[in-house]
């Protein structure tokens, strides 16, 4: 996000938060009752008459479920954002024998993440479980896996895919050669 003024925030929330609610396809009225904020308030805000508080600009953005920074963007932020390989950012220190790339947004994580995993031979990715509800969903673009979610396993080869509940104990090894995969973690 580029740098912008306090005015120009101002100036821009009116018709960020107006254009949220239309896409939601929210009166008012619906948006008052999911925020908390009066409907009157509401009104005020868009049109600009109203600068609204940090609470209420939160309680706002989690009723129309938008992203607050989303609301600061500049108008003529570029619509493809681009992260080099060399610009995208790895994962220290976990599993043995791995380099972890992240590829999903910073804003994302706890909700939808995304991972370059690659395993040298022998290497292996052991998790402890993620929150209630965590799911994985694993593609191998290279090599094969070995996969054990809870008491269940089994082996993929180029191109499976499996999907697993990640809330229990989890492993994504390469016992007979180096191997990369996609990895996809959605969160409750």
């Amino acid at each position: 996000m580029q740098d912008i003024s306090a005015d120009q925030i101002l100036s821009r929330l009116p018709a960020r938060l107006k254009e949220a609610r239309q896409r939601q396809g929210l009166s008012l009225d619906a948006v008052a009752k999911l925020s908390g904020v009066s409907r009157s308030m509401v009104s005020q805000i868009e049109r600009g008459e109203s600068s609204p508080t940090v609470a209420t600009l939160w309680n706002l953005t989690r009723a129309l479920q938008v992203d607050f920074a989303g609301l600061l963007d500049a108008p003529d932020a570029p619509v493809i954002e681009v992260i080099s390989a060399a610009q995208a950012p790895r994962i220290a220190g976990h599993g043995q024998g791995c380099q972890i790339t992240i590829l999903s947004p910073p804003d994302q994580a706890g909700r939808l993440e995304v991972y370059d995993i690659r395993l040298e031979a022998g290497g292996a990715l052991d998790s402890n479980p993620h929150g209630a509800g965590t799911r994985e969903q694993v593609t191998v673009l290279e090599g094969a896996v070995a996969l054990r979610a809870g008491a269940d396993a089994c082996d993929l080869g180029p191109n499976d895919t499996a999907r697993y509940r990640a809330d229990q104990p989890h492993c994504i090894a390469a016992p007979h050669g180096p191997a990369r995969v996609f990895l996809i973690v959605e969160s409750q």
